[in-house]
């Protein structure tokens, strides 16, 4: 094939991101199979050890209102400690749906989540950041206006996300508003919703209501949002509250368990995930109880914990089984699940956060997780939302969704012809076969250098984190913000300024 040939392949690629019309992946339809690492007998012992806990031990759940939701339902009530048997939590989990979807104001950006669909969101809840000086520092709207910008970009990221960096420089006390706001606003994907109180939360349900029409989101899931349970076993005021809020208003609910396994659940992957278990399956069934067909998400967030520092763990063997075990139980209930893709302790963009957020990604990929969060800019535990790992992160994404297809043998007979036209001391760059598919048959980073040292030398000896920085940058000039109706745009700002006059500025 001919340089000019070559370079067209990547010209042909970069014009079609830098094009008005955003590139966009579907969610992932995964055709490879499911990795098991349970037998049946195991994966029977832990869902067992799930329902003996809640059973024998309880669950507390410290909200008047959801105790008496539970004392309704036929649950043993001892103070705050909810008793369930077996019989009832799981005929109310039961009624949890296997599939919904996740409705974009762009309905060409619209997600199913559960069954063989995987979707891939950024990080969430950072409250610092490291933006093109690469210097840690809190994050504030501005940062996360670039955050929502380029997961709005980004082909493989299915949804905006919401708090990707803490804004500090707004109130706490009014902080959800202007995140909703620039989620809606700056991004046509779908978007995750505040659980810090049943109010905020409602505030997302109205401003979303504003954008889709009332109706429509009263009656189809536009967002979804995230509670953690208090592990070992306590679902508290603040979840609860927003897990009403959202049931009740048809919206979709992610019910994480938050592990650091050895800290907070036993040292042993096996016990940890029949304690998860037992904390998921609680809320998905108050959730059923709440709103019978309340769309949930059976969730997790996955670490070890140092037994040195007690610093948590992840990209390690032990998070990888555990998630392989939690997508079995969840495909036993016939839930969605999620997880946590490329997560790292890492301070920065170097190689541990390469290969723990790797390592951390693929199994997740091969056990089938259905919402996957995390999947750009994790750092430092959660803690610095990184620019630059966020544009390699979402690159990672890409080559991820075309491994999830499988292999493809739609040119499988024109391939062979190939063979046959080469025959043997050949080569294969003049084929038509090879003139026809070269610019889809591999994934080919735009950010990854496979080229010679000089080469590398002149084009100026970037390492990946100069590279992510100058994607980053790229990207946001290349941004284009999807349309919004001008009324639903003064309606949204005459919403927040509503708001604002009834709740009190407080940065606590």
């Amino acid at each position: 094939m001919s340089a000019e040939g070559r370079r067209g392949g990547r010209s042909a690629r970069r014009a079609e991101r830098t094009s008005s019309v955003i590139r966009s992946l579907p969610a992932l339809r995964r055709k490879i199979p499911v990795y098991e690492v349970l037998n049946a007998e195991g994966l029977e012992m832990i869902h067992d050890a799930s329902l003996r806990i809640l059973e024998e031990i309880g669950i507390d759940f410290r909200d008047e209102e959801s105790l008496a939701i539970w004392r309704e339902a036929g649950a043993d009530i001892r103070g705050e400690r909810v008793h369930i048997p077996r019989d009832l939590l799981m005929s109310l989990a039961g009624k949890a749906p296997p599939v919904f979807t996740m409705n974009a104001r762009n309905p060409e950006r619209s997600t199913d989540v559960g069954g063989d669909s995987m979707t891939f969101g950024p990080t969430y809840g950072s409250p610092f950041v490291r933006m093109f000086d690469n210097e840690r520092r809190y994050g504030t709207l501005d940062d996360l206006a670039i955050f929502h910008k380029l997961a709005h970009m980004a082909p493989a990221l299915h949804n905006t996300g919401a708090v990707t960096c803490e804004p500090t420089d707004s109130p706490v006390s009014r902080r959800h508003l202007h995140i909703t706001a620039s989620a809606i606003r700056l991004s046509d994907k779908p978007f995750m919703g505040p659980v810090t109180s049943p109010e905020r939360a409602q505030d997302a349900i109205d401003m979303a209501g504003l954008v889709m029409g009332e109706e429509f989101v009263k009656n189809n899931a536009v967002m979804v949002s995230i509670m953690n349970c208090n592990s070992p076993l306590v679902w508290d005021e603040t979840m609860l509250g927003a897990l009403k809020v959202y049931a009740r208003g048809g919206q979709a609910s992610i019910l994480a368990p938050f592990t650091l396994a050895g800290a907070n659940t036993p040292a042993s992957t096996v016990a940890t995930v029949a304690s998860l278990n037992a904390e998921a399956l609680a809320a998905i069934a108050f959730a059923q109880a709440v709103q019978p067909g309340a769309r949930v998400i059976y969730g997790n967030f996955l670490s070890t914990v140092s037994m040195k520092s007690g610093a948590p763990m992840t990209g390690n063997s032990e998070c990888a089984l555990m998630n392989f075990m939690i997508g079995q139980l969840a495909r036993k209930y016939n839930v969605p699940w999620r997880s946590s893709g490329m997560i790292t302790g890492s301070k920065i963009m170097d190689a541990q956060a390469a290969y723990e957020s790797a390592f951390n990604m693929m199994p997740i990929l091969l056990a089938g997780a259905n919402y996957i969060m995390h999947t750009a800019g994790w750092t430092e535990a959660g803690l610095t939302a990184n620019l630059s790992k966020f544009m390699l992160d979402a690159e990672q994404m890409e080559m991820l969704h075309k491994m999830g297809q499988g292999p493809s043998f739609d040119d499988f007979d024109e391939a062979m012809d190939a063979i046959r036209e080469v025959g043997p001391a050949g080569h294969f760059f003049g084929t038509s076969h090879t003139q026809n598919h070269f610019q889809n048959a591999f994934f080919m980073s735009e950010l990854a250098d496979n080229n010679s040292f000089e080469q590398w030398e002149i084009d100026g000896s970037k390492d990946m984190t100069k590279r992510g920085f100058d994607a980053a940058e790229k990207a946001l000039k290349d941004y284009v913000q999807p349309t919004l109706d001008p009324a639903i745009d003064e309606a949204i700002t005459a919403f927040i300024t509503k708001r604002e006059e009834q709740i009190p500025a407080a940065f606590q």
